[in-house]
């Protein structure tokens, strides 16, 4: 009965010799060249990059209210973080609807792992 190697193909010492058989078969099942479209590529990465500062700007509210919860803060600074974080928010949602993107397009899905947001 053959079997294919169980060593990785990578290995110098795997039936799959230097891996040229490996690079040759990535070869064959992926383009040489990838098509893409430069206004799709310039969302994309606006995407990404709204999608990083939605995540910190969350991040940053749930630590203000558990900082606030524990009674770390004095009212001006209360006041300080609730103004600073409400101006982030309008901000974020200027930018989502100048770019015509909604807050499902930043959730990014993690897989098994669930979404992002």
């Amino acid at each position: 009965m053959n079997e294919l190697p169980s060593q990785d193909p990578s290995s110098s010492d795997s039936l799959w010799g230097d891996g040229q058989l490996g690079s040759a078969l990535g070869r064959a099942l992926l383009p040489q060249r990838l098509e893409t479209d430069g206004d799709a590529v310039a969302r994309d990465l606006l995407k990404l990059v709204l999608t990083i500062i939605e995540l910190i700007r969350q991040l940053m509210e749930k630590q203000a209210l558990r900082r606030v919860d524990e009674g770390d803060l004095t009212e001006e600074q209360v006041e300080g973080l609730g103004t600073g974080l409400m101006h982030l928010e309008q901000a974020m949602e200027e930018l989502k609807e100048r770019y015509g993107l909604t807050s499902e397009d930043l959730d990014i899905d993690l897989g098994p792992l669930g979404t992002l947001l």
